[in-house]
């Protein structure tokens, strides 16, 4: 990415290479996973506790809303930048505090682990997610 700068001297004007690198990277996703997830949150809100009411928050509400595809695949989107926005910033704070590269090294690998670990099996719980057998289970059947 190039930008230029210049001053109030129009006679100075240089070009200013920006390379991109890991934190560049992890900058940027932080701002645009935050602009997605306030969207997808607060329609999470506004679907689940003002456009139905909160008094019929269930089990078998959400059997109905994951029998849809649609639903599996929001909740499962909000999952996704919701986790890899907070593991991000967890990652930055341990930054500022931890100065041992090597410790960070570590660090970063398990908070790796633990995200993907954590997409998949919640992930795996949604895709799987059987309205029939929430219901029944409900029920106590």
């Amino acid at each position: 990415m190039a930008t230029t700068i210049s001053n109030t001297d129009s006679r100075t004007i240089r070009n200013v290479r920006v390379k991109a690198n890991f934190e560049r990277t992890a900058f940027m996703f932080m701002r645009s996973s935050g602009i997605i997830l306030v969207i997808l949150a607060v329609g999470h809100v506004m679907l689940q506790l003002i456009f139905n009411n909160v008094h019929y928050l269930s089990v078998e509400f959400v059997a109905e809303q994951w029998s849809s595809w649609g639903w599996k695949v929001y909740d499962m989107a909000l999952l996704v930048f919701a986790l890899t926005h907070g593991i991000n910033g967890f990652r930055n704070v341990l930054e500022d505090y931890i100065h041992n590269r090597g410790a960070m090294k570590v660090i970063n690998i398990l908070l790796v682990i633990f995200l993907v670990v954590s997409i998949v099996w919640a992930g795996y719980a949604i895709a799987s997610a059987d309205p029939a057998a929430m219901d029944a289970a409900a029920l106590g059947q």
